[in-house]
């Protein structure tokens, strides 16, 4: 579970976030809290802004309004280059395709944050198999995206998020396309692997069953965040 007596140390803290694609407003005051080792879920209907909510807190885009801060730092004012650094050894990201790199087998893929970060092919293949066996996965090492099924290839997915032991996982809508099978195995080893690791996860969805799996709950509703419900 995640340790309740830090909520006043949030890890990551996003303030009154506005952010617009075009003419939609996609956040319009957004603040949200994060704390270390917590599973936090944020629902909502599509087109809520879930989504931008998690690229901002993440950095993969910043916010026209409003401030995040991770342990420390003040994301939405670092240069790129800090900011691709903090994705590489602090955040992991899942998304609901997964995004696996079609050309590449599943150890390559897990490997890949590993190699970027400088570590040799043979020892980040070697670590990539271990996440792999952490996830269920062991002996589809060699397997290529196109040869995986749905399920199969999330969990890959998520062996490559934690595979330089991050922080914070972002998990963008991780289940969207999986039935209901995979999607309870997927979320059964995300939640085992953060509980184990004391990784913290931002978890996008839509659906009231993946939700269940967090600590707490909150509800984005035309680019604002409702008050804070506890999860069942």
């Amino acid at each position: 579970m995640s340790n309740k007596g830090e909520a006043s140390t949030p890890l990551l803290a996003a303030r009154n976030l506005v952010k617009a694609h075009g003419r939609t407003q996609a956040l319009r005051g957004a603040s949200v809290e994060l704390h270390a080792g917590e599973i936090l879920a944020v629902t909502g209907a599509s087109g809520s802004g879930k989504s931008t909510l998690l690229h901002c807190l993440a950095g993969l885009v910043r916010p026209d309004q409003g401030s995040v801060a991770y342990a420390g730092l003040c994301l939405d004012q670092l240069p790129e280059k800090r900011l691709s650094e903090l994705r590489r050894s602090d955040f992991g990201v899942v998304f609901q395709f997964g995004q696996l790199i079609p050309e590449l087998t599943a150890a390559d893929n897990v490997a890949l944050p590993l190699m970027l970060a400088g570590a040799a092919r043979t020892e980040a293949r070697a670590r990539a198999g271990e996440w792999l066996e952490r996830f269920g996965v062991r002996g589809q090492e060699e397997l290529r995206p196109g040869e995986m099924s749905g399920g199969q290839a999330q969990r890959v997915a998520l062996a490559r998020a934690l595979v330089t032991d991050p922080k914070v996982v972002f998990a963008d809508e991780p289940t969207g396309a999986l039935d209901s099978l995979a999607s309870e195995q997927v979320m059964t080893a995300l939640v085992h692997t953060a509980r184990e690791s004391g990784t913290a996860v931002l978890l996008i969805t839509h659906d009231a069953q993946v939700a269940a799996y967090a600590d707490r709950e909150v509800r984005l509703s035309d680019g604002t965040l409702a008050p804070l419900e506890v999860a069942a």
